[in-house]
């Protein structure tokens, strides 16, 4: 199961958005009841949920996590790490009846991606974080993730890793490069693209292949997409619409070149180094999945401390050179080009890790997708797509 998971059906995102909007208008959680009694002093634990495969491990046995230990070691203070999270929509469903009725979760801290985070933020399921606490975060954040439109100025959320949706191919079996959104189309290709289903992973590279700003385009825009997206399946150019099955078609030749994520692309890259990963002319999402403080965390002043232990660079360095997806903290580049290790040190050239200059300025963050679009625009995209 991808961690940027999939909206697989029109129930799970009209569930969402029924909440999100005027539905169940008790869901929503004000400011001033979000808070609770914070045992940080007192009791020197803390629950952190992820997504399997999500943190560094040790080599010889996979249930140590160095990182983890080495916060624990510095600051007395234990973790529960636990890999619950194997879909947004699934997670949303098991602690949302504890948010939305001003219960605890039993979780100081999670990970979900961005589309999903901005419908916790919407909901006021989340707290404020006290920067003040996390003097790493505010020195080493990448200035790209600092201000998504669901979150201004980053008060409730901080990204644990970053990625990018652009266009993975073959270039041997297709004998050409890939530069543009628009090059998919190419008569060469008819039968042999892929899509992703989702329409949170789908709707903005192929927007920006209009040439659209992705951080303020309008209804107009989405169908736009829609429409031509309809005229390409009609004409079997699109060959089918995926999961992170795209793997396995790229792999085998059966699929010549997708939408993909760029931290897929890498581990593809160890087996086989034709395959490219291109950050389109038009531009490409650069999304993340973030860490966040649920209301009523019994941890929150421990969990403010762990997020900022992975924003040292020497820590942030350690966790990408294990996960391979791009790194929210650029700083960290310079501690992986210092290793003595080649393999280790040449992860700082990477830019589907750190994206380079010319790479970072064609990326850009989508604006999210609001509850009151949600329901309509999860009808039409899944019509498109078979769901």
């Amino acid at each position: 199961m991808s961690r940027r998971s999939l909206l697989r059906a029109l129930g799970a995102g009209a569930a969402g958005a029924t909440l999100a909007g005027c539905g169940v208008p008790a869901a929503y959680v004000e400011p001033g009841d979000r808070a609770g009694r914070d045992s940080s002093a007192t009791d020197h634990t803390l629950h952190f949920a992820n997504w399997p495969l999500y943190i560094d491990t040790d080599d010889e046995d996979e249930s140590k996590r160095p990182t983890l230990e080495a916060f624990s070691r510095r600051t007395g203070i234990s973790v529960t790490y636990t890999e619950e999270i194997n879909d947004n929509d699934e997670f949303f469903g098991k602690i949302s009846p504890a948010l939305m009725n001003h219960q605890e979760t039993g979780r100081d801290l999670i990970v979900i991606s961005d589309w999903m985070a901005a419908r916790f933020v919407r909901l006021g399921w989340v707290q404020e974080m006290d920067r003040a606490e996390q003097p790493n975060v505010a020195t080493y954040l990448d200035p790209l993730l600092r201000a998504p439109a669901f979150d201004e100025g980053r008060r409730h959320s901080v990204p644990w890793q970053s990625g990018i949706t652009g266009i993975a191919y073959n270039r041997e079996k297709l004998g050409r490069e890939i530069r543009s959104t628009g090059d998919l189309w190419a008569d060469d290709l008819r039968g042999r693209v892929t899509l992703l289903s989702g329409l949170d992973e789908s709707f903005a590279l192929l927007m920006q292949g209009n040439g659209v700003d992705i951080t303020r385009w309008t209804a107009d825009d989405f169908h736009e997409i829609c429409e031509q997206t309809q005229k390409r399946v009609r004409s079997k150019h699109i060959r089918r619409f995926t999961g992170n099955d795209y793997i396995k078609d790229l792999a085998t030749g059966d699929v010549l070149a997708c939408q993909a994520y760029s931290g897929d692309v890498i581990q593809l890259q160890a087996d086989n180094p034709d395959i490219e990963f291109v950050v389109p002319e038009e531009g490409a999402e650069l999304w993340a999945e973030s860490l966040m403080i649920p209301n009523l965390a019994r941890h929150k002043h421990n969990a403010e401390r762990l997020i900022d232990h992975y924003y040292d660079p020497e820590v942030a360095a350690e966790l990408a050179a294990w996960v391979n997806y791009v790194c929210p903290v650029p700083a960290a580049r310079d501690v992986l080009a210092s290793s003595k290790d080649e393999e280790t040190a040449a992860l700082a050239e990477d830019p589907l890790i750190f994206p380079d200059d010319a790479m970072r300025e064609r990326l850009a963050i989508a604006r999210d997708i609001t509850s009151e679009e949600r329901m309509d625009f999860a009808k039409r995209w899944n019509s498109i797509v078979g769901l």
